[in-house]
């Protein structure tokens, strides 16, 4: 049972005719090219880079380039409505575009220089290239400053040292962003100070991909740890300033929870229109499943959280658009986007029954993919302690 998501949600906005056109061609094309083999790539966990290339075409991997290094310059409202779309037919081409846009080339196009914008961003906005983003360490995933892979300044270039997990696109990609420390952080400062960011190409001596981890979904999404032996980089390929990359680090994280946001609503979003025709067509002791007041309560509980996490992501997403602060509002909108989308496909497999638990219905494929979206771009914890902290500086 190959499905697809049947129509974008009602929104309170119309979209312009370039959105319309735009979200229209992709639904074509993720309803023929892509949804009749998400099944089947989910088991293989197979990079579909034929898949990927075609959204290169289509503009996909430069959402937020400007139009001048080739990309298509969209807003963040635009280009989170594609993330739920691709979300809602496959999880892990979602996560490609998403981390590949908002992480990597995000990264770039937020820190780097002219000369940097001029150099990287047109094979990454064309997909001549895939960008990956190493930050995690395995001593490092919610503490991100206590990351240890260090880069010792030889003058004209920076030799680094130390490993990276559970990097998307780690052995695919060709273009890396690496965070890592440079400095000390000296007497009377935080740790988070002597972070650095690097650009690294993918063919440079020294960067070694490890084996693809073997996941509970999200198969087909490119996972592997990398690690540096004597990695040289030309000191010409420092993102901002040096020593001060952390706070980069927090904005392009910022950034990414806007997607992810988008990738569980997306994800969740599927998973109740099936289990809603289900719940219709299913007949038990004589009607409808979907006139059984536990199965209807289940549907408008899914549909209210996935709308009221819709709203949270409109709303950080034209903040950023507006130059505001949005790092509160990504926060919201990704705490409630992946807790909403896990318990839409949650809710989606009890309606199925035992239908929920076999592979052909997709709605187990959806919980899988959906449940990294708690952890990837900051964990529900973190959220909770993001949001919290800023709620309370009004008060102080």
């Amino acid at each position: 049972m190959t499905t697809s998501s049947s129509q974008t949600p009602a929104l309170w906005f119309d979209l312009s005719t370039e959105q319309t056109v735009l979200l229209g061609s992709l639904r074509d094309f993720l309803k023929k090219e892509v949804a009749p083999g998400a099944i089947a790539r989910d088991k293989s966990g197979t990079f579909p880079l034929g898949i990927v290339k075609q959204f290169a075409d289509m503009g996909l991997l430069g959402m937020q380039v400007p139009e001048r290094f080739g990309g298509a310059e969209l807003d963040t409202v635009t280009t989170a409505l594609i993330l739920e779309e691709i979300a809602a037919v496959d999880g892990s081409l979602c996560l490609t575009v998403a981390s590949h846009n908002s992480l990597c080339t995000g990264h770039i196009l937020h820190a780097g220089s002219s000369q940097q914008h001029e150099t990287w961003l047109p094979d990454l906005a064309s997909g001549k290239n895939l960008g990956a983003w190493g930050l995690t360490e395995p001593g490092s995933g919610s503490d991100a400053a206590a990351l240890r892979t260090f880069a010792e300044d030889k003058g004209d270039n920076f030799i680094i040292n130390g490993s990276k997990m559970f990097i998307t696109q780690g052995t695919v990609a060709s273009t890396y962003v690496l965070i890592v420390r440079t400095d000390s952080p000296g007497d009377g400062k935080h740790y988070s100070d002597g972070i650095s960011a690097f650009v690294v190409e993918g063919s440079s001596p020294g960067l070694i991909r490890g084996k693809p981890e073997e996941k509970l979904g999200l198969k087909s999404s490119d996972t592997t740890p990398l690690s540096f032996e004597n990695l040289e980089v030309p000191a010409e390929n420092l993102l901002g300033k040096r020593g001060a990359a952390f706070k980069d680090v927090m904005e392009v994280l910022s950034g990414g929870r806007i997607g992810i946001a988008a990738m569980g609503i997306g994800l969740g979003r599927a998973a109740l229109e099936l289990a809603a025709k289900y719940a219709l067509e299913r007949q038990q002791f004589g009607k409808s499943l979907s006139s059984n007041q536990a199965v209807s309560f289940k549907l408008a509980e899914m549909a209210l959280e996935l709308e009221a996490a819709r709203l949270l992501v409109f709303k950080a997403a034209a903040l950023k658009d507006a130059g505001r602060d949005y790092s509160l509002a990504a926060s919201m909108a990704k705490l409630k986007g992946s807790v909403a989308g896990v318990q839409a496909c949650d809710y989606a497999i009890q309606i199925l029954g035992g239908y929920g638990y076999i592979q052909d219905y997709e709605v187990e494929r959806m919980w899988r993919d959906a449940r990294l979206t708690r952890i990837g771009e900051g964990t529900d914890e973190i959220q909770h302690m993001i949001i919290a902290r800023e709620f309370l500086k009004q008060f102080q």
